[in-house]
């Protein structure tokens, strides 16, 4: 006897599956097709097939490349610092001290931070006539005038990789935290009987058996960094003279001016590059199920 198949189950699923479709589907479906199309609102009488104008436009467009090499070295430096902070950070959390708990609690307030607020905040910090920093600094004699630190395209640049950095650490310190308490202490006897040094356990036992949490998570701030608008935008809207300008910044500039269409090819490109680099954990992953069948 055959059993009937009850349709409860596809009509709990349907509001997620509509969810989806309205909110990533239909935006880049709507997206690649805009890429194709001269889809500037300031002219809509103009609107129509442009082929693959807007990515020969790209590539032939020196702020495109400028904003890409800029995103390059937003993501390397703010991802680098952020999981070498972030994993200091973790290991001292790991260890048992009067007031962890609240050291935890209060480590997290970066990342439970709106991003406008902190790009605010932080803009306030740097300002060059009232900026918390500048004052710290000429008390401390490290300076002797006023720093415009976003108002210049020496310090512009560095300062908003700084606050991105600060803004992320809490991230990598909880994921590094809850992968380190997972580790066996076996581990850590026997290297301890071996007469391991500190260092040694280091590189060949917490590293080790953490691996695959640094990849991922390192793997997810990548993206979120590259796509990082706000906290930009909050502190220089990408000045001064495109020095702070990202990719991502610079789409939202063009989409800002209603350029739709030639932000949806750079949109579409960035997503492409980004596509790329989450190669290496989809081959993990496939490999990881190989192994398992």
């Amino acid at each position: 006897m055959v059993k009937k198949r009850s349709i409860w189950p596809y009509l709990l699923v349907a509001p997620a599956v509509l969810i989806i479709l309205c909110v990533v589907f239909i935006p880049v479906i709507n997206a690649i097709t805009m890429s194709f199309q001269n889809y500037d609102l300031r002219r809509p009488k103009e609107i129509a097939f442009h082929g693959v104008a807007n990515y020969a436009k790209a590539f032939g467009d020196p702020l495109f490349w400028g904003a890409l090499w800029r995103t390059v070295v937003w993501v390397v430096a703010g991802v680098g610092f952020q999981f070498l902070f972030g994993f200091i950070l973790a290991l001292l959390l790991n260890q048992k001290f009067v007031g962890r708990g609240a050291v935890r609690a209060v480590s997290m307030i970066p990342w439970v931070t709106p991003g406008v607020l902190i790009g605010l905040m932080w803009r306030w910090i740097y300002d060059g006539n009232f900026g918390v920093l500048n004052d710290l600094l000429l008390k401390i004699h490290a300076i002797g005038d006023k720093i415009p630190f976003l108002s210049q395209v020496g310090t512009a640049f560095p300062s908003v990789i700084v606050t991105i950095v600060w803004q992320g650490i809490p991230f990598f310190a909880l994921m590094l935290l809850a992968a380190l308490q997972g580790v066996s202490t076996e581990m850590y006897e026997a290297a301890d009987i071996d007469g391991a040094t500190a260092w040694q356990k280091l590189l060949y036992v917490t590293l080790p058996s953490i691996k695959n949490t640094i990849f991922v998570t390192g793997l997810l701030r990548v993206i979120w960094v590259a796509n990082s608008v706000d906290v930009i935008f909050n502190m220089t809207e990408g000045g001064p003279a495109y020095s702070t300008q990202t990719l991502s910044v610079y789409i939202f500039n063009k989409g800002s001016a209603l350029d739709l269409g030639y932000a949806s090819a750079m949109a579409l490109l960035m997503a492409a590059l980004l596509l790329v680099a989450a190669i290496p954990y989809l081959k993990m992953n496939f490999r990881e199920e190989g192994g398992s069948t």
